[in-house]
């Protein structure tokens, strides 16, 4: 995973970054300090599937929320992460099999 602002020490610091999603419709993503569930909605995004989540979790410890989108490009999900009243990120996150 690649966040902008965000070097792969950052990214690192508690676990290997992650974003996965269900087939119910929710999922969870953890950078750094953060942790977060999301409440996620299938859409579309300039004619590609894409998703719209709404996001919360914890940050060392303080409660935290957001929302965000992602659109499927290829083997990459692309999108934007937005921190309620704070800041907005670009992230890329490679897509994994399982």
């Amino acid at each position: 995973m690649e966040l902008d602002g965000f070097d792969d020490d950052y990214l690192c610091l508690v676990a290997e970054p992650v974003i996965e999603f269900t087939s119910t419709g929710s999922g969870r993503f953890q950078f750094g300090a953060l942790e977060a569930t999301m409440d996620i909605r299938e859409t579309e995004r300039k004619s590609r599937p894409s998703i719209e989540f709404t996001w919360e979790g914890f940050d060392e410890g303080d409660e935290i929320s957001g929302r965000g989108w992602a659109v499927l490009d290829g083997s990459n999900l692309r999108g934007h992460l937005s921190f309620h009243l704070g800041d907005d990120y670009a992230f890329k996150a490679k897509r994994i099999k399982k």
